[in-house]
């Protein structure tokens, strides 16, 4: 491959990464509540039931926020039935999901999780079965100080302290038919908007987030968002986007090229929220939620499998998908696609956190590990918060097909030209500087050169690369860390121009420090 050239420029910034940009989900969705943070009888489990190997890896991920509790489930949920003493609290058929729900966790429980594990939640609402009035009171509940019903109930429930819980989500892709009391556009946005009206009556200084449509690839994509937007423009302060990255079609070109289309995805949301705006003769800005997000695709089958499952067991090892190498690429195209859009997607969430669809697994009564996708997420959470630079990139390309089926159609995705260098640039708050690089080219090295102008003096402070030979190589119980990050060797720096050579099919950090 011939050379591949960026430039970066001290002045050229696309904007300021929110500290939500490093956001995680977790949802009453197979094993990722219990048996993935919450375990009572554990070995490693505290006081609470909840697993302290996780919380350690949860840690080390370090996500500013986390999501909960759906997701699917969140649309059936009553949130009054994870409160109060556990003994009282009822058993209920998840139809989400085709299990028994024991609400041996709820709010409170999370909020507790959340504060150990260094994250500021974010809670979402039940706008399918439920409405506004439901969604009002759990706020009241959450966040009153005391003085009435709900805030005193939560206080005598063991929390005397609000909860203070900021950011809430105002239902879930309430477009989907796979979704309880699925609407549509008007009247979900008319639902939407008098819950909002509600909740800020209740406290003017949360944020809400509007749902957009489930995905890209919907029927119901534009339209939805217009809609729901004409509605809420007025109320909220987000809208969410929803995606999942596949290689059903077999093809790791186009699987590594999905993420451009994120990119794609959200510059469309961007305008249509902005079209709105516009009509309605308003300078607000609204910004975007990107609550879901992932590569998930081997295990979507067990989903609607679950249902039919006998016994409606509880917490079925559902949804668990095995990370590779392959994965972790496409993955660190995501991570890429969303810092470089900082400017506009304030709010992230990696969907799962635990076990379901997620970057740490856990064996029920055993061990936790790292899966490969852990990597990529944990140095941009690390390494990402700061101001994004734009790059400008000089590098050879190729074109893919990428192939998204949806229930009741199939789509496909024409990617023209995609470069083989994906990147991202940070400078933190102390003026190092972070490249974050993906090579997608399959067999060829990348002779990479990068020029950072308008800078001091800077080094080379760390280099790390992801990459194995065997795509499909993932790491398991019993060989944890088959996939981990390794030194990058021979990158260079002269006269502020970094070399670099970055192996085929490779996951690449390069940090600079100044002075």
């Amino acid at each position: 491959m011939r050379k591949v050239t960026v430039t970066l420029r001290h002045d050229a910034v696309i904007g300021d990464t929110d500290p939500r940009l490093f956001g995680a989900f977790v949802e009453h969705v197979g094993r990722c509540i219990y048996g993935g943070i919450f375990e009572p009888g554990h070995p490693e489990a505290d006081a609470n039931g909840f697993r302290r190997d996780v919380l350690a890896l949860v840690r080390e991920l370090r996500p500013a926020m986390v999501r909960y509790p759906g997701g699917n489930f969140v649309s059936g949920y009553n949130w009054e039935d994870g409160v109060g003493p556990r003994e009282d609290r009822p058993r209920r058929l998840d139809l989400a999901w085709g299990a028994t729900e024991t609400n041996q966790f709820g709010t409170n429980e999370f909020i507790d999780w959340c504060a150990l594990a260094g994250a500021e939640p974010m809670l979402a609402v039940n706008l399918g079965t439920r409405g506004g009035d439901a969604a009002r009171n759990l706020l009241e509940y959450c966040n009153h100080p005391q003085g009435t019903a709900w805030s005193d109930l939560r206080r005598r429930h063991g929390w005397a302290q609000p909860h203070g819980v900021k950011l809430w989500c105002l239902g879930n892709e309430m477009d989907a038919p796979w979704q309880m009391e699925t609407k549509g556009a008007h009247e979900y946005g008319r639902v939407a908007a008098e819950a909002a009206k509600l909740m800020k009556w209740t406290q003017p200084d949360i944020e809400l987030a509007a749902c957009g449509s489930s995905g890209r690839n919907m029927p119901t994509f534009g339209g939805w968002e217009e809609t729901v937007l004409q509605h809420t423009f007025e109320h909220v302060d987000y809208i969410s986007l929803h995606t999942y990255l596949n290689n059903y079609a077999q093809d790791t070109e186009a699987f590594l090229a999905s993420s451009d289309l994120m990119d794609g995805f959200i510059d469309e949301v961007v305008a249509i929220a902005d079209s709105v705006g516009a009509s309605k003769q308003s300078g607000k800005r609204i910004m975007l939620s990107f609550d879901e997000w992932n590569v998930w695709y081997r295990t979507r089958g067990n989903a609607e499998g679950a249902r039919a499952k006998p016994g409606w067991p509880v917490a079925p090892p559902i949804l668990e998908e095995i990370y590779t190498m392959r994965d972790a690429l496409a993955f660190g195209g995501a991570c890429i696609s969303l810092l470089n859009h900082a400017d506009r997607v304030k709010v992230a969430c990696l969907a799962q956190l635990v076990n379901a669809i997620a970057p740490i697994m856990t064996e029920t009564g055993g061990p936790a590990w790292r899966q490969t996708i852990f990597h990529p997420f944990a140095q941009m959470s690390r390494f990402g918060r700061g101001r994004v630079l734009r790059a400008e990139i000089d590098s050879p390309g190729y074109q893919a097909c990428y192939y998204d089926p949806v229930p009741g159609a199939e789509l496909r995705f024409a990617l023209p030209a995609v470069p083989y260098l994906k990147l991202a640039a940070v400078e933190d708050p102390v003026g190092a500087l972070t490249l974050f690089a993906l090579n997608r080219h399959l067999q060829e090295p990348m002779p990479l050169e990068v020029s950072v102008q308008g800078y001091g003096s800077l080094s080379i402070a760390q280099a790390q690369q992801l990459q194995h030979h065997d795509l499909d190589a993932a790491n398991t119980r019993d060989e944890p860390d088959k996939v981990a990050p390794a030194p990058l060797e021979g990158v260079t720096m002269d006269a502020n121009r970094v070399h670099a050579t970055l192996l085929p099919a490779s996951w690449n950090l390069i940090r600079l420090s100044s002075g």
